[in-house]
């Protein structure tokens, strides 16, 4: 029987901003999740209460080491009028996989879904109801034990917190300009490359900016040993479709096993498409777009669902994709996705939870 959940109601609700205002992860709820462990006494304390600033020592692992993992996940409103969590068993179980990498001590799955589904319910008018917008869930764990040192910290913090969110590229749907990369690595086999842990994205900002004053949206990242087979799309799951196969790098090691990415593969697969988690060698790439077998390029990620690439720029060639538009099979993807996130289309693998 897992701890109750203790609930202290803020007193005064802030302002709720408008769908139409939304950007990503600026805005805060009026409430957060919050639960402490300590190692004699396991997780403990799991409480509601109103979103503020956290208290840590200056000598706090986290600051010092970097022993923190997060997740995100999505709530979504229904024409239905129904709050849908999406995949967050999932998304719990992959915070105790980065958690383990970190020798993070993992979450009751059963306590941390129920605290997801009590927050996001106290919060729910704060979901916005536009197709596009939804609420971001940022579930995070932190090492909060005041020592300077390179071991496990004993004591953690675990904490949710809510951001209505629009769209992540403000872009939209358009497909995106993207830098193949080989002078930085965001991971290496062996690394943490395969796990959500901050330090992955702090590595990945300096080329991420490079990109950007260039005219990029974002970077494709090669492996780190080799540089040649691709890895990751910013912070976003890879797939291709070259000649009727679609090909994604596979899952582990150092590539996120992204839900999105699972939502997509099982999908294709049901379609009857051919789908294979290979790797593919950028060369590989350029050779199919010359070939003119190149179809289809897109990300995927919980932030964006589905983000085309229109374009890819390796070594001074320009590689477009789709003459640049949407492909047909990325178009129907994320339909499928989003039918399911805001209950349009029914859900037959019992991926959402209602709230």
């Amino acid at each position: 029987m897992s701890e109750p959940i203790r609930i202290s109601r803020a007193s005064v609700k802030k302002p709720k901003p408008k769908d139409r205002e939304l950007s990503f992860g600026t805005v805060f709820t009026d409430h957060m999740f919050v639960m402490d462990f300590q190692e004699e006494k396991g997780w403990y304390d799991p409480r509601i209460e109103p979103y503020g600033p956290l208290s840590l020592d200056p000598a706090a692992a986290v600051l010092h080491y970097a022993q923190a993992v997060f997740d995100g996940l999505k709530a979504f409103r229904g024409n239905d009028g129904k709050v849908r969590l999406f995949r967050p068993q999932k998304h719990l179980d992959r915070i105790n996989i980065s958690a383990k990498r970190l020798c993070i001590p993992p979450l009751d799955p059963e306590l941390a879904l129920k605290a997801l589904v009590t927050l996001v319910g106290i919060e729910k008018d704060w979901v916005p109801s536009t197709v596009g917008t939804s609420l971001y869930v940022r579930p995070t764990i932190i090492a909060n034990e005041a020592f300077l040192g390179v071991r496990p910290a004993k004591s953690y913090l675990y904490y949710v917190i809510l951001s209505p969110v629009g769209a992540y590229y403000p872009e939209g749907m358009n497909p995106v300009k993207i830098l193949v990369v080989d002078q930085f690595v965001r991971a290496v086999e062996g690394g943490v490359g395969g796990v959500k842990t901050g330090a992955n994205y702090a590595a990945s900002l300096y080329a991420s900016e490079d990109a950007k004053h260039e005219g990029f949206t974002q970077v494709l990242w090669l492996d780190g040993r080799e540089r040649k087979y691709i890895d990751e799309v910013g912070t976003m799951n890879i797939m291709l479709k070259i000649d009727g196969e679609v090909i994604t790098p596979p899952a582990g090691g150092t590539i996120l096993a992204g839900v999105t990415r699972d939502s997509a593969l099982a999908l294709m697969r049901e379609w009857g498409l051919r789908v294979s988690e290979r790797q593919i060698a950028i060369d590989e790439v350029a050779a199919a777009a010359r070939r003119g077998t190149l179809e289809e390029v897109w990300g995927t990620g919980t932030a964006a669902v589905i983000s085309p690439v229109g374009e890819l720029a390796y070594k001074g060639e320009r590689i477009v994709v789709n003459g640049g538009k949407i492909g047909a099979l990325t178009k129907k993807l994320y339909d499928a996705i989003v039918g399911i996130q805001y209950g349009t289309a029914p859900d037959t693998h019992g991926w959402t939870v209602v709230v």
